[in-house]
């Protein structure tokens, strides 16, 4: 297993030095941040541990203006390596990175007391003292305090041991067979072209797969992995990995965009989600301001309203909805950090709850449940509801979930409506497909040529006395309204095949079998055909009749026409 690890900590506390130290690589990658020596952005490294397992850091920047490459760092990190220097102690930004990992759920760490070298041994007990303390409460409570100093090599054996250790503790990634990368390096290899690196999650990827690439849907090609320097032909969830893409120039990839499979994701601009205000703040959160949202590895502005209340106090949770400028693939419990903009700090952050909120603003009331999800929609396709929750749920009726209410009122609206429809019975043709399928489970109804009635009730359209005065004058048919039969009925009667028609006339089914035997043995006598005098004559009809009878014998292929007379067809019946 690999896991992935981000560094916390404030600026010069040392963290790019322990990187160095543990793997080799300086993550500072700019000249100005040597010049300067102070991390800006992003860096990257692996580290060979005692056991033989590798694990992946990223190495954070620590100065509070390069705060959004932070957050782009700690998205999708199993765990942290929280950094503080023996000789100076606990400062602002190590409490902002502390409260950030906590918002976005990260629950596995170690702390590393750097520097230890530069102080007597009283200092660093009481440096050792203050971490604990300010860590209570946290998931860092409890983590092992490794102290270290680079110069002289000290505590880096007993460091990789705990970090031996914490890659023990950590759970591994899930793998729900749904891969996302977030994007937070993308660059042109000299001989492979465009390459992107960024934290797995959800799944895993092969060589050649097809990806899109969002938020421009721009469709791409693996052409090859590589982790932890090693080129790989797959790779699953939880590492670290550089993905060589075809399909797409390095320019027109961004931080922040993120690889996934077509048709896997729900893409949204607007979710609900719960909001904790740091109570660290010293003022209420509204909707007034300007927000920016960090999701993943990527930082957009939001338009934030709280649902339910005005505003909230520090400390305080509460739901939300977030308005996002372009669509994102998104997952209840993804975890985001909420800033203000013209204050430039950090004020709360939370999970998403729902990546497509179907109640208004003012009724909405977001949790995990999909129960809730399927409530506030009545019926869900399951395909959909995976998309919607990440859960896979059994459909109850056709491909469908479905509300235990609203289902239980479909049921009671359909035997209601069975009963109402008389003797004729329910047409099936008029109803939905929902309704169809709940028809199923209706047990006192049965469905007979495309129409439900209850249980025991006869067969109104079995020997039908319209039907019956059909076969009583084949050849000359009465008139349905001469009857008093309705159109309903004798189109079901047509619908089931009883009756046949032709041109506006009505026939019972058998006159047509007894129309075709009186030609066959007409033209046995006549080979060479017959008129529609003769027929007419044969039949005791009139041409009224004659003509529709014909025109149905021709076009079922009993006969066949030639210029004025009637021959034989291929299903002339034989005399």
């Amino acid at each position: 297993m690999s896991i992935t690890i981000s560094t916390a900590g404030h600026v010069d506390h040392g963290k790019s030095t322990l990187v160095e130290a543990l793997t080799g690589v300086d993550p500072d990658r700019f000249a100005e941040e040597k010049a300067r020596g102070l991390t800006i952005d992003l860096g990257f490294g692996s580290a060979q541990l005692p056991s033989g397992r590798s694990i992946s850091i990223i190495d954070v920047p620590g100065h509070e203006r390069f705060i959004r490459n932070m957050l782009a760092g700690v998205g999708a990190v199993d765990a942290c390596l929280f950094v503080v220097a023996a000789n100076e102690g606990w400062m602002p930004q190590s409490e902002e990175h502390l409260r950030i990992l906590v918002l976005l759920g990260v629950s596995h760490g170690l702390i590393a007391l750097t520097k230890v070298g530069l102080c007597d041994p009283d200092i660093a007990e009481l440096a050792r003292l203050e971490v604990e303390e300010r860590v209570e409460g946290t998931f860092l409570t409890g983590a092992p305090v490794v102290e270290t100093d680079v110069v002289d090599g000290l505590g880096l054996d007993e460091l990789r041991a705990g970090l031996d250790d914490l890659a023990d503790r950590t759970p591994p990634a899930a793998d729900q067979r749904r891969p996302r990368l977030w994007v937070d390096r993308a660059f042109a290899a000299r001989g492979a072209g465009t390459v992107v690196t960024g934290t797995l999650g959800g799944g895993q990827i092969r060589v050649d797969d097809e990806l899109e690439l969002r938020p421009k849907g721009t469709t791409v090609r693996v052409r090859a992995l590589q982790s932890h320097h090693s080129q790989r032909t797959k790779i699953g969830p939880g590492n670290r990995v550089a993905v060589n893409l075809s399909g797409v120039s390095h320019q027109e990839v961004a931080r922040g965009d993120v690889l996934v499979r077509a048709g896997q994701w729900y893409l949204t601009n607007r979710c609900d989600a719960s909001l904790t205000v740091l109570s660290t703040l010293d003022h209420d959160v509204s909707r007034r301001g300007a927000h920016a949202v960090y999701l993943g590895a990527c930082e957009l502005p939001a338009r934030m309203r709280i649902l339910g209340l005005e505003s909230l106090s520090p400390g305080e949770t509460g739901l939300v909805r977030l308005h996002l400028p372009h669509r994102l693939p998104l997952l209840p419990g993804d975890r985001f950090v909420l800033r203000e903009s013209g204050r430039a700090e950090t004020i709360g952050g939370g999970t998403v709850l729902d990546v497509d909120p179907v109640l208004p603003a003012s009724k909405a009331r977001p949790d995990l449940s999909v129960d809730r999800v399927v409530a506030e929609r009545g019926w869900v396709e399951v395909e959909r509801l995976a998309l919607l929750t990440g859960q896979q749920r059994t459909p109850d009726v056709g491909r469908w979930v479905v509300s235990p209410t609203v289902l239980a009122d479909t049921r009671t609206r359909l035997r209601d409506a069975v009963d109402d429809a008389g003797p004729l019975g329910l047409d099936v043709a008029g109803l939905s497909e929902r309704d169809r399928v709940v028809l199923n489970l209706i047990e006192d109804v049965v469905v007979e040529g495309g129409r439900v009635r209850p249980v025991g009730q006869s067969d109104p359209f079995q020997n039908h006395r319209y039907t019956a005065a059909l076969e009583a004058a084949p050849f000359t048919p009465p008139d349905p309204e001469a009857l008093g039969v309705n159109r309903t009925e004798v189109r079901e009667l047509v619908k089931r095949g009883f009756v046949v028609e032709q041109d506006g006339v009505f026939f019972a089914a058998s006159a047509l079998e007894a129309a075709g035997s009186v030609l066959a043995e007409m033209l046995a006598v006549q080979p060479r055909g017959v008129t529609v005098a003769e027929v007419r004559e044969r039949l005791r009809t009139t041409r009224k009749y004659a003509l529709p009878l014909l025109a149905w014998l021709d076009g079922n292929g009993v006969t066949r026409r030639r210029e004025d007379v009637r021959i034989a067809g291929p299903r002339l019946p034989s005399v």
